[in-house]
Formats: C-alpha cells, sequence, structure tokens
C-alpha cells in the first residue's frame, strides 16, 4: 500500500493546534531573539549543525577528530577525509533537515518521546568527542532537560514532551534559515561553509549563490514540515 501524502481536509483540532502552536512559537522567538532566554536553543542548534557534518564525513567513510560549540553561536568540527563537498553544505542542510524531523515527529507522543531518546543519545555520544566546555555543558544541560520533561511527561499532568520537540524543530529551522542569511548574505564571512563549497563546485556560484540556494532549501524543509505535519493529523 503506498502511502497518501495529499492533504484532502483541513483543518481539524489537532491540526489547527499544529499549526497555532507553529505560530505562536514562532512569534515567540522571533521577539525574544536577541535575548539570553534563548541562547541555550540556539546553541542546540549549532551542535545539530555541527553533528551533520560529523554524520557526513562518517557516511563518507571520513573520520571526526572533534567537535566544538562555542558560546558566541559558532561551532566548529574537524574531520579528517570523506568527501568534503559533500560535507561542507550537511551542516547548514542538516540542521534545517534535523528541525523538520523534529516538528514532524511532534506530531505523535509515541514518535517524540522516539526523537527525545535519540536526542538524549546523540548528546551523550557528543559528550565523549567534545573538544570543549560549551559543548559538553550544553550536552549534560539538555540531557537533563529532555529527561525532567519526560519524567514530568510519565509521572504528572505537566505532559508538555511534545511541545518541547515542536519549539525545538522551529527553533532549528528558524535559526537555520537565518544563519544562512547571517553568515553568507548579509555580512559574508569568507570562512563560511558556502564560501569553501565555492571554491571546490565548478559552478559559477559563488559563496551568496550557494547561500541563496541553500536558504530556499531550508526553507522548503519547514514548508514540508508544516504540510507533512498536516497530512499526519488529518
Amino acid at each position: 500500500m503506498n502511502p497518501n501524502w495529499e492533504l484532502r481536509d483541513c483543518c481539524n483540532r489537532d491540526q489547527k493546534i499544529f499549526l497555532i502552536t507553529i505560530g505562536v512559537f514562532t512569534v515567540v522567538i522571533l521577539v525574544l531573539w536577541r535575548t539570553f532566554l534563548l541562547t541555550p536553543f540556539k546553541l542546540i542548534t549549532v551542535f545539530l549543525h555541527e553533528a551533520s557534518h560529523a554524520i557526513a564525513c562518517k557516511l563518507t567513510c571520513g573520520q571526526v577528530e572533534g567537535m566544538q560549540v562555542h558560546a558566541n553561536e559558532g561551532g566548529v568540527t574537524q574531520t579528517r577525509g570523506g568527501v568534503y563537498w559533500l560535507i561542507l553544505p550537511a551542516g547548514y542542510l542538516g540542521s534545517s533537515f534535523w528541525g523538520m524531523v523534529l516538528i514532524l515527529a511532534s506530531t505523535n507522543l509515541l514518535t517524540a518521546k522516539i526523537a527525545a531518546g535519540c536526542f538524549i543519545a546523540a548528546l551523550f555520544i557528543v559528550l565523549f568527542i567534545a573538544k570543549n566546555w560549551t559543548l559538553r555543558g550544553l550536552c549534560i544541560g539538555f540531557i537533563i532537560f529532555i529527561a525532567v520533561i519526560w519524567v514530568l511527561q510519565e509521572l504528572t499532568k505537566v505532559r508538555i514532551l511534545r511541545y518541547v520537540i515542536l519549539f525545538i524543530g522551529v527553533m532549528n529551522s528558524l535559526f537555520s534559515v537565518y544563519d544562512i542569511y547571517d553568515d553568507l548574505i548579509s555580512r559574508r564571512v569568507h570562512s563560511s561553509d558556502a564560501e569553501k563549497f565555492a571554491e571546490l563546485c565548478p559552478c559559477p556560484c559563488n559563496g551568496v549563490g550557494w547561500g541563496v540556494i541553500w536558504g530556499m532549501i531550508s526553507f522548503i524543509f519547514l514548508c514540508g514540515a508544516m504540510y507533512l505535519g498536516l497530512v499526519i493529523l488529518s
């Protein structure tokens, strides 16, 4: 039986809650963007960006020598070997992809639990390859945070695990698009992944051109997550 990805009806109660929650989270994130309250969630997005580089490296038979996430919302992944032209775009596009996955996982309690469990496992693994204390502290902090939310979900009436996963997903999707704009279009960081990719790729696009392309793909991931979420909830 082939899956049906067509959205036939909109919007039932669950679909309305899904859309309204994403809208509210988007407004909250934009309002609090430059406050310290969002810093941990920005750093977790940087973590997913760097983790995507690491995954691409491992999938192309390279070796990950270390990862760092800095308090100024920067990060770096040291790799050796692998297919470099696949590793470079994996950061921006990978974090957008994980944002989409988390948004979709939030549509069901079971998938939200699976996402939370995988998230904790990934943080635990990275804890041992982290090269600085900002990343180690981030891993420990979010492991405790997600674990506490999970315990509250199981033992109390505070059932917010799905919404926490959804918030992280929305934050990740928005930050990914913003990060591409900030690094590649508004101020053009010459050490960015896109600038390095432009040097490798024989195509006529420069770093800004690749930034626009990657930004569009990231926005498509976000729109796709919302559409597929409505399909799942229909």
